[in-house]
Formats: C-alpha cells, structure tokens, sequence
C-alpha cells in the first residue's frame, strides 16, 4: 500500500506521518518511509538526532546509480542518461519490492530503529547551497517518483511518504502514485485552502483523498472542518503530550500514546488497508504514460536530445503478478 501525507506547511503532516509509520511497525507491518519533502523533518520525527538525520543517504544525490538500476535490460530506454523522473517501466526493467534487498535500497535506505520493530527511511535529500539558482527542487523529488514508478506492492507491505508542503506535489505526477492520500488540515482558513486546491487538481485522477483534522480544541474546530470537508473528514486529532515529549528529543514508549490518538491510527491503517481492493493497475499504468508524454513534450525530450515517447511500452501493465528481479 502506497500511502502519502500531505497539507500545508506547519499543519502537522510530518508528525502523523511518524506516528502512522510508527503504528504499522508496531503492528509487525514491513514500513518503508521516505520523507519527500525538502525540508527533511521525518528522520527527526522518527527518533534520529540532528547529525543522524543530516547523515542520510539523499535518493536525490543517487540518481544515476538508481536509474541505472531500475532500466535494467529494457530495450526502450536507451541509456540512464535518457530516463527522466517520470520514466515508466518496461520488459526489462527490474523492479522494487517492500521487503527484501537491492542496490536502491543498499545506497538509499538506511533502518530505524522503534519500538516494537524497524523501519526502512528514504530521504530526497536537502536543497542545498550547491542548487541555489542552477536546481529546481523537483529534481531531488524525481528520484522518488522513479522509485514508486518500478514499486511493485502488496497488501499488508506499506509505503508512507511525506510530500513536499502545499500542492506542489501537481507540479509531476507524484500525487497520482498512491493508493490513499491522507491530508493533514487545521482547523483554519489557511488550513483547509490546501484540500480544496488538492480536490479540484486530484478529482480527474481518481485519487482517494480523505482528510484528517489536526490540532482540534473544541467543538468549533470539529464543525468547520466538517462544513469544509464535508464526508472527507475521516478523523480528527488533537494536542497530545506524547508528541510534545517526542519533539523535545525524549519520547516514551509509543504504547504509551493517548487512547484516542492510537484510535484515530488504527482508522487511518483500517480505511488504508480499505482502498487495496480498489486498486487498478492498468489505471495506474496509464497514469504513468500520461505524465511521462507530459514531462516529455514541455522539456525532456529538449533535455535528453530524445523522442521519450518512445520508452512507453504499450503492452506492458505494472502489477503484483510481475516478478522483481535484482
């Protein structure tokens, strides 16, 4: 399951992020999290210490290593130096599974350690000094997009990814690459401007998209989300001690997490787990093609001197009965 969190900036999309993931991996679920947001705030939400955090492998400053990989012996795709972020896979290409090993995630992903378990976190990387008026930081966020495009998951298997902040997301086809989007809203003006923005870019795509309200005080705040999200709302969370200890570099032990707040967690993995059987793989694939021709036409094919069109193969249909190879 392919599950992405996303709001505007300060709405809390990190935090609940963390405290999903942490959930799952409770619950004996193999996890892969990867913080696709610039400003890197997952590692730390998941207990690593700043110098930790800044010591994560960026899939950002990986990407050939990873292109390189994920072509494979595809015949469509030329050479790495042709495949751009939204380069959909083939015959040939390998592709990437939840559990076990490869050299994506052997450069990429580094275990964190919870209670209860691990998991694997992927981070883009930071925008750093070196991009400052020569990168956009979609180029760091294109490493994740090529990594869910040859994601090969199954029921039970979690990926949970922390989007950029806002809709920036629509400016590829990352917000398209999921099973459920959960996003993460205030109870204010400012708060739910991202939802509406989300609904009517998402509403084409058939995302499933439901909102989870956060830092809500009072009946007030429950009834403006309710008139603003209307059937949306899923659940609402509110103040917790046990994230305030958590972002003070001291958390307790996460069964310790308030009742509601783990309650409000198990209808978040129960409504996830819900949308695997609506998934649609030829949807999917041809979602892919669709960005991949758009991408190409505004600037890739002007980029890699090449008719990216031809890389789509039109018999191909990314699914579960597909076998990884490494």
């Amino acid at each position: 399951m392919k599950i992405a969190f996303v709001g505007k900036g300060g709405s809390g999309k990190t935090t609940l992020s963390s405290l999903f993931v942490r959930h799952l991996v409770a619950g004996g679920a193999p996890v892969i999290a990867v913080d696709a947001d610039i400003n890197q705030h997952l590692g730390p939400a998941l207990g690593l210490d700043e110098a930790e955090a800044a010591a994560l492998p960026a899939m950002g400053d990986r990407l050939p290593l990873i292109k390189d990989f994920l072509r494979g012996s595809n015949p469509r795709v030329a050479s790495a130096e042709t495949m751009i972020k939204t380069t959909p896979p083939g015959e040939g290409s390998r592709l990437l599974r939840v559990r076990g090993d490869n050299p994506v995630y052997d450069a990429c992903a580094r275990p964190v350690e919870l209670d209860g378990g691990a998991v694997r976190l992927m981070v883009t990387g930071p925008f750093t000094d070196a991009d400052l008026g020569v990168s956009c930081y979609h180029s760091k966020t294109g490493a994740v997009e090529l990594f869910l495009n040859h994601l090969v998951d199954g029921r039970d298997e979690y990926v949970v990814v922390d989007m950029t902040a806002g809709s920036d997301s629509f400016a590829s086809g990352l917000f398209t690459r999921f099973d459920l989007t959960f996003l993460v809203a205030e109870p204010t003006r400012k708060g739910v401007s991202v939802y509406r923005q989300y609904k009517e870019y998402a509403r084409d795509f058939g995302v499933q998209l439901k909102v989870v309200g956060n830092k809500v005080q009072g009946q007030n705040d429950l009834d403006f989300l309710r008139a603003e999200a209307g059937d949306d709302l899923l659940v609402t969370v509110g103040l917790s001690d046990w994230v305030r200890a958590m972002e003070k570099g001291r958390p307790p032990r996460f069964e310790q997490l308030e009742d509601t707040n783990r309650q409000a967690l198990r209808l978040l993995r129960e409504t996830a787990d819900a949308a695997y059987d609506r998934r649609d793989w030829e949807r999917y694939t041809r979602q892919m093609a669709h960005f991949h021709l758009r991408n190409a036409e505004a600037w890739g094919n002007e980029r890699t001197g090449t008719d990216l069109a031809a890389q789509i193969d039109p018999g191909f249909v990314l699914g579960e009965t597909l076998a990884a190879t490494a």
